[in-house]
């Protein structure tokens, strides 16, 4: 687990001791050595000059903010749950996702380099309270049991799980994903599912740089129990350079390294090409692509996640997953989506993976993504998917 910090992984508490931005996130940034995480970006790094503080949604944002972050936005988060295609395209064209390709940039050697970090302090966790009349806003139960993570078996090809790639300021680092459905382009999908911390820095940051998605990573088990192997075996369908990206705006104005409520928002969506263009889409290449189940009903899920956990015991070049069955809720701020919660021991690394849910005509779906977990990897934690993560993916469906 890495020092809180969006190149680590995103920590927070579960009934326990809050996992500091690692016990799931991306393994930490490598090269410095140690395995400490970078130290913080600078404001200026997302462009435009710094503001000064303001409150959005009943949150007090600090001062020294970019003000090209604050620009566009709502006055209240509640209002995202309204933008259209036009907004997001407006805000997006301010944020612009800058991931030029290096061709055969990304060798075993640098997938292989990133190492986790030390763990942060942990944060102040949510109380469990008594469930609402209501529904699930607010509310924050007590941990769920405790389920072991199992190896999925090979082969992992025909399965939407992969791998992601990405440099930051501190060195490399890596996170979980999946191949999702693209409502513009049925069976032609080049959409790729993860968590915002896996892409973009948060809070005073920008987005990462050489980000690629590696589906069916490491499928013929080659790189398994230490040992080196080739790129082909690695990235056995190949590596899929970013095009466009987006995440939530609350991600991006106040994401950070120790779990609260920005990870109520902690998504993202790329789209993603291979560099070696071989005239097939990611979906038609994988053979798989899951559709995204909006507004789930949370009393009917039976939720199962995937990731490739790096913290020992796990290694990071192996597929897991996790039965976690009807997830509990986890809440920082009531007037947000309250998060999904499962028993998984799961770790570092398997931050950004899917979790899956069957839909009433049968069709596997993804429900969530990996975000924060217990500094004990006793449970993870994702976020509820709803109207603003929605208009996201249509707003980058439609954007080709």
């Amino acid at each position: 687990m890495p020092t809180i910090h969006r190149s680590a992984l995103a920590a927070a508490v579960v009934a326990g001791t809050l996992l500091a931005a690692s016990a799931c996130g991306p393994d930490g940034p490598a090269g410095d050595g140690g395995g400490s995480a970078a130290p913080p970006p600078s404001s200026a790094a997302a462009g435009g000059g710094a503001g000064g503080g303001g409150v959005i949604g009943g949150i007090t944002l600090p001062s020294g903010l970019p003000t090209s972050l604050l620009e566009g936005l709502p006055k209240t988060w509640d209002g995202l749950k309204k933008w259209k295609f036009e907004d997001w395209d407006t805000w997006a064209s301010k944020h612009v996702f800058n991931n030029p390709v290096v061709k055969d940039f990304w060798d075993p050697d640098k997938m292989g380099d990133s190492k986790p970090a030390d763990p942060a302090p942990p944060a102040s966790k949510p109380s469990p309270a008594t469930p609402k009349p209501a529904g699930d806003d607010g509310v924050t139960d007590p941990e769920p049991a405790v389920v072991n993570a199992v190896a999925v078996p090979r082969p992992y090809t025909r399965q939407p799980s992969g791998k992601v790639f990405f440099s930051a300021k501190g060195g490399r680092g890596n996170c979980s994903a999946t191949v999702i459905a693209d409502p513009q382009h049925p069976g032609r999908s080049n959409l790729v599912w993860t968590a915002g911390h896996c892409v973009h820095e948060g809070k005073g940051g920008s987005f990462y740089k050489d980000l690629v998605f590696v589906p069916a990573y490491n499928n013929s088990g080659a790189s398994s129990g230490g040992k080196r192997a080739p790129l082909s075996e690695l990235a056995p369908l190949g590596t899929w350079w970013a095009d466009q990206v987006t995440t939530s705006p609350q991600w991006m104005v106040e994401g950070g390294g120790t779990g609260d409520a920005a990870n109520q928002y902690d998504f993202a969506v790329m789209r993603v090409h291979n560099q070696n263009d071989t005239g097939k889409s990611l979906e038609e290449t994988v053979g798989s692509a899951v559709p995204v189940w909006f507004d789930a009903p949370r009393d009917k899920l039976n939720v199962s996640a995937t990731g490739y956990p790096l913290l020992k015991p796990f290694d990071g070049q192996e597929l897991y997953k996790c039965d976690g069955g009807k997830p509990t809720r986890l809440s920082f701020d009531a007037k947000r989506p309250t998060m999904l919660t499962i028993g998984c021991t799961m770790t570092q690394g398997s931050s950004g993976g899917g979790w899956f849910a069957t839909m009433p005509d049968g069709r596997t779906a993804l429900v969530s993504n990996t975000s924060i977990g217990t500094q004990d990897h006793t449970s993870l934690s994702g976020p509820y998917l709803e109207a603003v993560a929605k208009q996201a993916l249509d707003w980058i469906s439609r954007k080709q």
